[in-house]
């Protein structure tokens, strides 16, 4: 084990840093073995990663000591942040400063950051296409991401800049997914109109990054953005029909009326879905299923995704 070089990986627990662990676990003869960076290492699903064979460490992003002594040793690091814990873009920037500081005080030869565009280079502040958020963002938790790389960079933090996609998790977990209308029959809304949107399972995330981990240094400085497909929300509906068993509609609104919905983080997810809607050519063009599929051959279509989750889904 000690030949191996150890990947550190914040938010362990979570989707895409356990997807993460989970995919060095998987291959035991691929030269990195995992050390799961949590807040709570009695955590039922910290104690869950160390039965797995990870190795568990304390460790904050809003500590840079605990961060660094967390890294100490180790080749590479996964660093994300938590926007939906807190719904803060200052909050998330601190947290990003905190990780790329400790990555260059422990040395660190590869870091992985999950990020994501700040769209204010599309739609300035002044643009009022869409509505301006909390004072000067126009989707707070991708701006507050993209804004925080120049971190990493400014610090000479060997990084490669990794962009994910919708997560199809989100139809789990995060209330995506389809609802019944006063006919009891299933809507699935987005406000996307009939552009394909990239999508993700959530575990392969954590599979493309440690593919990314795997080739090295040829892949730092670069943005990598990641998919499983591109699909518009009627072919998102259809599969949906086959895996359920029962039409699925799909339902198209604007995204002022997505904005609209009032549940916290209606205003930044209806300006997300603009964004994909309106410079699609862009976001998907920086999301490449080859690509995706280069550094996860096992990358899941929605399709294949669905017949293992879809029976998750709530549907009442």
């Amino acid at each position: 084990m000690s030949d191996k070089k150890i990947i550190a990986v914040i938010g362990a627990t979570g989707a895409q840093g356990g997807g993460l662990v989970r995919a060095i676990l998987a291959d035991p003869q691929g030269g990195f073995t995992a050390r799961a960076i949590t807040r709570d290492p009695n955590s039922d699903a910290a104690r869950a990663l160390a039965a797995a064979g990870a190795e568990v460490v304390a460790g904050d992003v809003d500590d840079v000591e605990s961060l660094t002594r967390a890294f100490a040793g180790a080749y590479g690091a996964y660093c994300v942040t938590f926007f939906w814990n807190h719904f803060s873009p200052e909050k998330e920037q601190q947290s990003a400063q905190n990780m790329a500081t400790a990555a260059k005080a422990a040395g660190l030869q590869h870091v992985i950051w999950s990020t994501l565009e700040d769209t204010r280079h599309w739609m300035p502040k002044g643009d009022n296409r869409m509505p301006t958020l909390m004072g000067k963002y126009k989707v707070p938790h991708f701006d507050a991401k993209g804004e925080s790389d120049h971190f990493f960079t400014d610090a000479g933090v060997p990084t490669t800049f990794l962009l994910a996609s919708f997560y199809w998790d989100n139809l789990v977990g995060f209330g995506a997914g389809p609802k019944r209308d006063a006919d009891r029959q299933l809507q699935f809304t987005l406000p996307i109109g009939d552009v394909p949107m990239a999508g993700i399972a959530a575990e392969d995330i954590g599979r493309c990054a440690y593919g990314i981990f795997r080739r090295g240094a040829e892949l730092v400085g670069a943005r990598i953005g990641v998919a499983g497909e591109h699909l518009t929300g009627a072919e998102m509906a259809a599969a949906m029909t086959r895996a359920i068993g029962e039409p699925v509609h799909y339902n198209a609104v604007t995204p002022a009326v997505y904005r609209s919905f009032g549940f916290p983080g209606a205003e930044d997810l209806g300006n997300m879905f603009q964004f994909y809607r309106d410079f699609e050519p862009d976001v998907n063009a920086a999301r490449n299923v080859a690509r995706s599929r280069e550094l996860n051959p096992g990358l899941q279509s929605f399709d294949a995704w669905l017949a293992t989750n879809a029976r998750r889904i709530p549907i009442d």
